[in-house]
């Protein structure tokens, strides 16, 4: 039969990275953001005005079909109980 070590214990020092200052943090961050930032892929002019229109479009009649079913099961309501 082999023994498996079942011991939990690491050094505590291990666990903890060092602490770096506000400052350092945040500078560390905006360099990470911009690092991201030039991996995007940004769409052409075109590309946005196509999806701007598309997105106008879906949320039109997105709205359309909203204020329809409202003023449908307004007037159903009224009808029942007005």
């Amino acid at each position: 039969m082999t023994e498996v070590d079942t011991s939990s214990e690491r050094p505590r020092s291990a666990d903890k990275p060092a602490r770096k200052g506000m400052f350092s943090r945040l500078s560390l961050f905006f360099r990470q953001v911009i690092a991201e930032l030039r991996k995007v892929i940004w769409p052409t002019r075109n590309e946005l005005i196509n999806y701007t229109v598309i997105v106008i479009v879906f949320v039109s009649v997105m709205a359309a079909i909203v204020a329809g079913l409202d003023y449908v099961f307004t007037k159903l309501v009224l009808l029942i109980f007005g």
